[in-house]
């Protein structure tokens, strides 16, 4: 950890702000652990559903809700969590949404009853949503505007290793201590992370007028946010009534959203952020992009196994390959950011993952297991880039009263991009080898060549999908060259 933080060591001690003792190299230490732990809070319990199926005598669907009802919250909760920040204190909000996620752990590990711990698992949710917001926020607060982006890579790297940490260490620890250890091995983590923030965050400056918050707006925009991830992730890939009507239901929470925003006082979004291309098309880019690297995780195990013929342990040797490769990615790709640019940065990351798109169904015909991993390879690093320099061109011109609602907004197209492509994707790699043999019903027993026509007709899609967010790329940055021009 102390040698990812290095760049920071010279920073400023005015970015301290008010607490002397908060310098930035500590700040940004506690920051990334928090990063951390939310990413691994979300990743650890996906290889305990099967022991939490058999603790509780519960259905594969019912036990499924204990990884829904997280991403339901942290996707729900994100945004009005920013902006609270914004409006009462991000390092207050910040120690409060650690000490959430601390007790709702225990809380899991605790239950007695799967739905008590699909309920604290909510509240950890929530929590989550708290760290993943304001982390980004807080940067601004604790660095210079010229090391943002190398920050912005370290938490894309810390998030990446929780990810990756998550299905080995919960593993092991079901093996010691029983599902009830994937829970509370957070007491401790999150006792340090509070501590780190306690410490080590710069105060919250006081307010200078009484705050508002803007609650109808935030109820309609969790309700239609609750909607379309419920209409996305129900039925298993298999859309019927249920899942048209919370569709219509989203869209109709989302349209009654707007027109409350364009009435309120103190509005929960200003709209007229979104009247700036270039802040329009981070988001956008930023939700394709994770619909892309989302299709990675849904589609390639079933080629590795169904295609190329891996054990459980190689497809997951394989599959590792994407986070390692983030985790040694993001620091480097923010110092190239801060060096070169956001703006071109994004467009070279983009550049490098239609790349790797495009050469997923294609090399391992001929290279085998390493024709798979090249372009992985070249999908991961183009993310990490991309993200960098996508969060930073974002969050380094933001007012500073903007920065948690729009931190929360980054990570709410991230968690879009994640639902839709889980749902979206997955039916297109099903219909794409069900096209190839029309016998197959399920692509976990097709044969071998149409699961590989899966895999092609979904990289075709996403390769689809990097090269329009290339293309409002181009047009972003060119809007932006004509208006800096003297001509602008």
């Amino acid at each position: 950890m102390k040698s990812l933080l290095k760049p920071f060591a010279s920073a400023t001690a005015t970015a301290a702000r008010a607490q002397p003792e908060a310098s930035p190299r500590r700040a940004l230490l506690s920051l990334a652990f928090s990063m951390l732990l939310s990413s691994l809070g979300s990743s650890i319990a996906n290889v305990g559903l099967p022991t939490l199926a058999q603790a509780f005598d519960a259905s594969f669907q019912d036990v499924q809700w204990v990884v829904l009802a997280y991403l339901l919250a942290s996707t729900t909760l994100i945004v009005s969590v920013g902006r609270l920040g914004d409006l009462f204190g991000r390092r207050r909000l910040m120690l409060a949404g650690i000490l959430l996620f601390t007790v709702a752990s225990a809380l899991c590990g605790t239950a007695a009853t799967l739905w008590l711990l699909i309920a604290a698992r909510a509240l950890q949710g929530l929590g989550a949503a708290i760290m993943l917001a304001l982390s980004m926020a807080l940067i601004g607060e604790t660095l210079p505007k010229a090391q943002t982006g190398s920050a912005m890579g370290l938490l894309g790297s810390m998030s990446a290793i929780g990810t990756a940490l998550g299905p080995p260490l919960g593993g092991m620890l079901i093996a010691a201590g029983g599902w009830q250890a994937i829970f509370l091995v957070n007491l401790p983590l999150g006792l340090l992370a509070w501590l780190l923030a306690w410490r080590r965050l710069p105060a919250d400056r006081p307010q200078a007028q009484p705050v508002r918050f803007d609650h109808l707006g935030s109820l309609l925009l969790a309700l239609a946010l609750a909607a379309y991830a419920l209409a996305m992730t129900l039925g298993r890939g298999n859309f019927d009534l249920l899942n048209a009507a919370l569709l219509l239901a989203a869209a109709g929470c989302l349209g009654l959203f707007v027109l409350v925003e364009a009435r309120v006082a103190a509005p929960l979004v200003h709209l007229a952020m979104f009247r700036d291309p270039a802040l329009a098309a981070s988001f956008v880019m930023s939700a394709l992009v994770m619909t892309v690297m989302m299709t990675t995780l849904v589609v390639g195990p079933f080629y590795l196994a169904g295609a190329l013929a891996l054990d459980t342990a190689q497809v997951g040797l394989v599959m590792a390959t994407g986070p390692l490769v983030s985790a040694l990615a993001g620091v480097p790709a923010g110092r190239i950011v801060d060096r070169c640019g956001a703006q071109r940065m994004t467009l070279a990351g983009l550049g490098i993952l239609l790349a790797g798109a495009l050469l997923l169904p294609r090399l391992p015909l001929s290279l085998g297991v390493a024709g798979y991993i090249v372009p992985l390879t070249l999908i991961t690093a183009g993310y990490a880039l991309f993200q960098a320099a996508n969060n930073t061109a974002v969050m380094a011109e933001v007012r500073p009263d903007q920065r948690g609602v729009l931190s929360g907004l980054l990570n709410l197209s991230r968690n879009l991009g994640l639902i839709t492509g889980a749902s979206v994707m997955g039916a297109v790699f099903a219909l794409g080898a069900a096209t190839s043999d029309p016998a197959a019903g399920d692509p976990a027993t097709a044969h071998p060549d149409a699961v590989a026509a899966g895999l092609h007709a979904t990289f075709s899609v996403g390769a689809a999908l990097i090269l329009l967010a290339l293309l409002i790329s181009f047009a972003s940055h060119a809007r932006a060259q004509r208006i800096a021009s003297p001509g602008g």
